[in-house]
C-alpha cells in the first residue's frame, strides 16, 4: 500500500463561500485539531483577496482556473490565475502533486445537505466515500468526470476531494453547517490515519454514486435574459428523483415547462446562486449503485 504523507486542506476557493475559511483559521489557531500522527496535514486559504472582500472572485472563478495548458500559459494574469499557479507550485505540479489528499471546501445555495464530490474512480476514493455515506447517512457522494472537471483544484492531485454543504447564503456563517463540515473532516483525517496504520475501519462494498451527466439552463429569451424560475415543486428537491414531463420551470406569465428527457434523473445544485452567470439553472446526474468496491485496489 502506499503511504499517504501529505493531506492539503483548502478554503475560501470562493471568496464568499465563509465556512470554508473560518474553518480554516480555527485549525490555525488550534492546530492540534487537525494533526494526525502519520501524515502532515496543511491548510490554505485559496482566494484570500476575495475572501477579505466577501467576494466569490475578483476577476474570474479561481475553480476553473487549473487546466494543465492554462497553469502553464504565462500570458493569463488576471488575480485568480496567478493564484492558481502559485497554488500549483504549493500543491502541485499537477503532474507530480507533493500532496496525496486535497480537501476543498465548499458551500453552496443549493440544498446540497452533506456532499462529497471526487473527479474520478480512484479506488481510494470510492472506498472512502463508501465509508463516509455508510457511517452517515446524510452524505452523498457525486462524480464529476466532466471536461470542466480538470479545471478544478480538487483535480491537482488524484485524490481530490470537495465537501460542498448547504444550503447557506453567500457571505454567511451558520454554525449548524459549520460543525457539520468541521466533523466530516475529522471523520476524513482519522480514516486517513488508520489507512496508514493498516487499521482500516470496516470496509463498505456498496456505493450509491450520483454521476453528472450535464446541465439545464433558464429559458431566455434572444438578449439572454431569464424568462422563467425553477418551479416550486422542484426547489430544494436537490438528488430527489426527476421524472421527463415533470415540472422544471415556472415562466414569468404562469406557464409551466417540464423536463423533456426520457429518462430519471436526479437534480442537484439547484438554483445555485452562483451558477446564474454559467448559464445553469441545474446539474443532472444519474444515480448508480457501485458493489464490490473493497476489491478494488487502493491507489491513493
Amino acid at each position: 500500500m502506499n503511504q499517504i504523507n501529505q493531506v492539503a486542506i483548502v478554503g475560501a476557493t470562493h471568496g464568499n463561500e465563509f465556512t470554508g475559511g473560518y474553518l480554516l483559521k480555527k485549525f490555525e489557531q488550534f492546530p492540534h485539531l487537525i494533526r494526525r500522527t502519520s501524515f502532515q496535514t496543511q491548510t490554505l486559504l485559496a482566494n484570500p483577496k476575495a475572501f477579505k472582500v466577501a467576494r466569490r472572485y475578483i476577476d474570474k472563478d479561481l475553480n476553473r482556473c487549473f487546466l494543465s495548458q492554462d497553469l502553464q500559459n504565462s500570458t493569463l494574469s488576471s488575480y485568480e490565475d496567478i493564484r492558481a499557479k502559485a497554488i500549483n507550485q504549493i500543491l502541485g505540479p499537477k503532474d507530480n502533486p507533493q500532496v496525496d489528499v486535497i480537501l476543498d471546501l465548499h458551500t453552496t445555495t443549493a440544498n446540497m445537505g452533506l456532499s462529497i464530490i471526487i473527479g474520478n474512480k480512484n479506488p481510494f476514493c470510492l472506498q472512502l466515500s463508501a465509508y463516509l455515506s455508510a457511517i452517515n447517512p446524510l452524505v452523498k457522494v457525486c462524480l464529476t468526470e466532466t471536461d470542466q472537471a480538470s479545471s478544478l483544484l480538487k483535480s491537482l492531485c488524484q485524490c481530490g476531494v470537495v465537501i460542498e454543504v448547504g444550503p447557506i447564503a453567500q457571505g454567511v456563517l451558520n454554525a449548524d453547517l459549520f460543525l457539520k463540515t468541521e466533523s466530516l473532516i475529522y471523520t476524513i483525517l482519522d480514516y486517513l490515519e488508520a489507512y496508514n496504520q493498516n487499521l482500516i475501519p470496516e470496509t463498505y462494498d456498496t456505493l450509491t454514486l450520483y454521476q453528472d451527466i450535464g446541465t439545464i439552463d433558464y429559458p431566455r429569451n434572444n438578449l439572454g435574459e431569464i424568462q422563467a424560475m425553477i418551479h416550486p415543486q422542484l426547489q430544494f428537491r436537490d438528488y430527489e428523483p426527476l421524472h421527463p414531463s415533470d415540472p422544471i420551470f415556472l415562466s414569468f406569465d404562469g406557464q409551466e415547462i417540464s423536463y423533456q428527457g426520457d429518462s430519471i434523473v436526479y437534480p442537484i445544485f439547484i438554483n445555485e446562486a452562483a451558477y446564474y452567470e454559467k448559464g445553469i439553472a441545474m446539474r443532472l446526474t444519474k444515480k448508480q449503485e457501485l458493489i464490490n468496491i473493497s476489491t478494488l485496489k487502493f491507489s491513493p
